[in-house]
């Protein structure tokens, strides 16, 4: 699955550099956007999703719009990094 950011989003920036697909960028107004199909929830790079545990605002959540697995995560960030 691929994740969100809801409308607590506070701009703070921080997820933006944590993000291994470079997937997170401005969007509309002041709040963050994650591409889906960057994002992986750091499958491939990391244990967890490292926007999460960096988020002061908890805003970040799992998009119910974009159902992948494991090995669906998995294959797309190896598509992006080779």
């Amino acid at each position: 699955m691929a994740l969100i950011i809801n409308e607590d989003c506070t701009a703070c920036d921080v997820c933006v550099l944590e993000c291994p697909n470079d997937a997170i960028n401005e969007g509309d107004g002041m709040l963050y956007v994650i591409e889906a199909d960057k994002c992986t929830e750091c499958v491939g790079a990391h244990d967890e999703p490292q926007c999460q545990l960096v988020c002061p605002a908890e805003c970040i959540q799992v998009d119910p719009n974009h159902q992948e697995n494991q090995e669906q995560l998995q294959a797309k960030y190896e598509r992006m990094h080779g």
